[in-house]
């Protein structure tokens, strides 16, 4: 699991990736086909089930894409069932200190680093790779917490001194309401205070990663030095061509206006 990712991100380099919003399988499938590095599919906002899950991870199958799910909540039953149903790792959003995410490695690494209990579901091939799943699986999955709070911004330097943390995402929007710009992407002071994160992650040799709202974005992202950069989301990117496409057109076609 999540070899690829991994080297790029060892490299230096950057691996873009898809958000995932939709239930359509399809959507994963094309993206292994074009060679994304990685998609997250979230469940911590929509309507997307396990059984959607599941329907990812199986589109998935036969690449070397990882697939990371963003739980709903930092609690047990999420994450304990994302990664039975076979999630290469998790984005842990709403991370405010180091005490979170410690509580979190309860739920997310088998003994002795934490209580992942041992079942027979679609990670372990239903029991068929059991032994060697759980031996490499703490060494092999991807925990990766968001930083998107103010007081996660507070305590960062005791999130990043946490035992196994290679990566961390940034959510610029929450971290912006939290502030008091609640609806803005990068209020007030944040945008200076996402470039710190990035630079004392990168001093402790860790990668950060963020999402892009554009094409522009999504290179200067690079450029700054980010190591995971989604290239927006499925929907999202369905809506942006669409309304290229409307701006292209005069914004109207057989008599009806678009947008």
């Amino acid at each position: 699991m999540n070899e690829k990712l991994r080297a790029k991100l060892a490299a230096g380099e950057t691996a873009f990736g898809l958000w995932v919003t939709s239930e359509a399988s399809a959507v994963t499938e094309v993206a292994g086909m074009l060679g994304i590095d990685w998609i997250c599919i979230d469940m911590e906002h929509g309507y997307l089930t396990f059984k959607d899950i599941q329907g990812h991870l199986q589109a998935a199958r036969g690449t070397d894409m990882t697939v990371l799910v963003r739980p709903p909540s930092q609690d047990l039953e999420p994450i304990k069932r994302a990664l039975d149903v076979g999630a290469h790792g998790i984005i842990l959003p709403l991370v405010d200190d180091a005490a979170e995410v410690r509580a979190a490695y309860d739920h997310f690494y088998y003994p002795p680093l934490g209580r992942r209990g041992i079942g027979g579901e679609r990670s372990v091939k239903w029991g068929l790779d059991l032994e060697a799943y759980v031996q490499s699986a703490n060494d092999e999955l991807m925990f990766i917490p968001m930083i998107e709070t103010q007081k996660s911004y507070d305590n960062l330097d005791e999130i990043l001194s946490v035992e196994k943390i290679e990566h961390i995402f940034l959510g610029p929007g929450d971290m912006s309401a939290s502030r008091g710009a609640v609806g803005e992407w990068e209020g007030p002071g944040v945008t200076e205070l996402n470039l710190d994160i990035l630079r004392r992650a990168t001093e402790r040799g860790i990668s950060s990663g963020i999402v892009a709202r554009n094409t522009d974005e999504a290179i200067m992202r690079r450029d700054q030095g980010f190591g995971m950069v989604s290239l927006g989301s499925d929907i999202g990117l369905m809506i942006r061509q669409m309304k290229e496409m409307a701006s292209a057109l005069g914004n109207e076609t057989v008599g009806h206006r678009w947008f």
